[in-house]
Formats: structure tokens, C-alpha cells, sequence
């Protein structure tokens, strides 16, 4: 029978380092023609947004979607359905909301893994939402982190991620007063926001610094300016197809000039070996994600596998 599985169950079985491996495990069936993914699509209500993101892993032999909804009142709530992509038989249906922390975060731990200098060990977060929890930990789980410092436009807010992320990772966690002064001398940098303006600016970054801007998932969003991307050498994404469509951190210096798609590569051709992640240790690099069905549909897969081996979740009785 099918299996209900909640985000504490997720929690149980599956922690950043196992989920990682699992987004690398993607993105080695993605460079050899073993996956299938689309763009997410819209249902525009009178009150809210309801989003759909779709994949398959052949390999792994699973198709699935996450359905999320956006700006209702009571907030976000995730849902990843799960299939048998050779029988068609339903497996699962999982509350998404924590593979979707994780998987975001792992596929930012697989691009600094592959981007930032080795010797990195100290990041700048902007942003200390949900989301930004597991950005960080994703970072500190590929390199040696030593201290971060965090910046928040609710000093409160910074403060508590702070200490929350201080106990959680044993990594000195220090609140800003502003995003400038979080960035300054950093090695790693991360945005994870909702600003619908610039949050980093190209004139504050630093030789051998890399980016990781992860929050500009619509259009009418940015964290970056055109001068982050001029100083970038190096510029991936996760998905071209979804950045042509939602990505305004990479949009407007397209229409400006400041960057070509053809210089962007997607992350799996970085871990292939197809390009390079990073040319040399004054190289500026940044990773721009938007968020892929098909990372949700990876993770789903191994939680479902996991939970199988321990006996977790509940039987739904459902015939298909």
C-alpha cells in the first residue's frame, strides 16, 4: 500500500549529509540523459498561488510532482506525490516541507562543494527565514566553517538565528547590523530572500568569493546586481529553463547586457566535469537557484525507501 509520511518521518530518516549525496546521485542521471523535469506551473486563485513541479528519475525508476501553495493566510504548505514510473503504481505522498528545506540546501551544499575555494571558512548569510536554516547547513556540511555572520531587515530575527544555528552546527554565529557589513571578508556568501530589490551589490564583493543567491524565484525578484554578475567568472544554475523563466537575478542583466545564457551553465555540467566550477582562487563564482521539481521528486524517493526499511509511515488504503 502507499505510505503517508510526515515531515517528522522525513526529518528521521534523512539529515543534509544523506541528502547531498542524494541531489549528486540527480545530478549524475540528469549528465547522462536519465531524468525528465519541467518548469513549474501556476494556478492563480482569488487569494493565492498554487504551484506544481514535476520530474522523473529513471534510474531510479520514479515520477512525482510537488504542489505547493504560496500567499494564503494560514502560509506555504508542501505536498510531493510519489510514483512508480514503471508500473505507475502510487508509493507515497509525503508532506513536502521539510525535503523541501533539504533538498534546497543540498543542492546549494553540491555547488559550493564544487564552487568555493577549499580553504573557505567564513559565510555571510542574508536572510534567516526557514529556508535559510538549511542553506546554511548545507555549506557547513562541504566545507570547514569557522564563522558565519547573518543579516536580517528584523534585527530580532537575525539575533535568534544566531543562536539557533550556533547550537545547531557548533559554528560561531554572529548577527550583523547590515548586509554589508555581514558580506565584508567572507568566503561564502549566501542570499535567501524575499527582496524584491537588490540585497548584494557587485562593489562589495571580494576576490575568490563565492555566491550563492537563492531566493529570486520570480521575476519581479532580486538579490543581486548587475555588477555581482559582471564580476562573476564563473555563473550556473540549477535550471536554465526555469531561470529563463523566473529568475530576476539573471533576467534583467541578460536584457542589459551584463551576462549572455550561453556563459550559464546548469550545475550538473559542473559535476560532470563538463565545465568548471571554479577557474582559480581570485575567481569570483555564484550559483543562482530557483528550485526544481525533480530535487523533490530525488528526495522523496530515498525517504520513501528509507521509511520502508524502518517501517515509518502510514498505509493508505489506496489500490493505485
Amino acid at each position: 500500500m502507499p505510505l503517508l509520511l510526515t515531515d517528522s518521518e522525513v526529518n528521521s530518516v534523512m539529515d543534509m549529509n544523506d541528502c547531498i549525496i542524494v541531489m549528486e546521485d540527480l545530478l549524475d542521471q540528469a549528465a547522462r540523459g536519465r531524468t525528465w523535469s519541467q518548469h513549474r506551473t501556476h494556478i492563480r486563485t482569488p487569494v493565492g498561488f498554487h504551484h506544481v513541479m514535476p520530474g522523473a528519475l529513471f534510474d531510479t525508476k520514479v515520477v512525482g510532482v510537488k504542489i505547493y501553495t504560496a500567499r494564503f493566510p494560514g502560509g506555504s504548505r508542501f505536498i510531493t506525490v510519489l510514483h512508480d514510473s514503471e508500473t505507475g503504481d502510487l508509493l507515497a505522498l509525503l508532506q513536502g516541507g521539510r525535503c523541501s528545506q533539504l533538498r534546497t540546501g543540498a543542492l546549494t551544499g553540491v555547488a559550493t562543494k564544487q564552487m568555493a575555494r577549499e580553504d573557505s571558512s567564513i559565510v555571510g548569510i542574508i536572510g534567516t527565514g526557514v529556508q535559510a536554516r538549511a542553506q546554511l547547513e548545507g555549506v557547513c556540511a562541504v566545507r570547514d566553517i569557522r564563522q558565519v555572520r547573518t543579516f536580517d531587515i528584523l534585527p530580532e530575527r537575525s539575533q535568534q538565528f544566531a543562536e539557533e544555528m550556533t547550537a545547531l552546527l557548533g559554528v560561531e554565529v554572529q548577527a550583523s547590523q547590515s548586509p554589508e557589513e555581514c558580506v565584508a571578508g567572507a568566503d561564502i556568501i549566501v542570499t535567501m530572500t524575499t527582496a524584491p530589490a537588490p540585497v548584494l551589490f557587485g562593489k562589495w564583493l571580494e576576490a575568490g568569493m563565492h555566491i550563492n543567491a537563492c531566493g529570486a524565484n520570480a521575476w519581479t525578484r532580486r538579490e543581486i546586481d548587475d555588477e555581482v554578475i559582471k564580476r562573476s567568472g564563473t555563473v550556473v544554475v540549477d535550471s536554465i529553463e526555469e531561470a529563463k523563466r523566473y529568475s530576476g537575478d539573471l533576467l534583467f542583466p541578460i536584457e542589459s547586457g551584463a551576462v549572455r545564457w550561453e556563459e550559464v551553465n546548469e550545475l550538473w555540467e559542473v559535476t560532470s566535469g563538463r565545465v568548471s566550477g571554479r577557474n582559480n582562487n581570485e575567481e569570483i563564482t555564484l550559483f543562482s537557484a530557483h528550485g526544481i521539481g525533480i530535487s523533490d521528486v530525488a528526495a522523496a524517493a530515498y525517504v520513501y525507501k528509507q521509511a520502508l526499511e524502518k517501517g515509518l509511515g502510514a498505509e493508505l488504503p489506496l489500490s493505485a
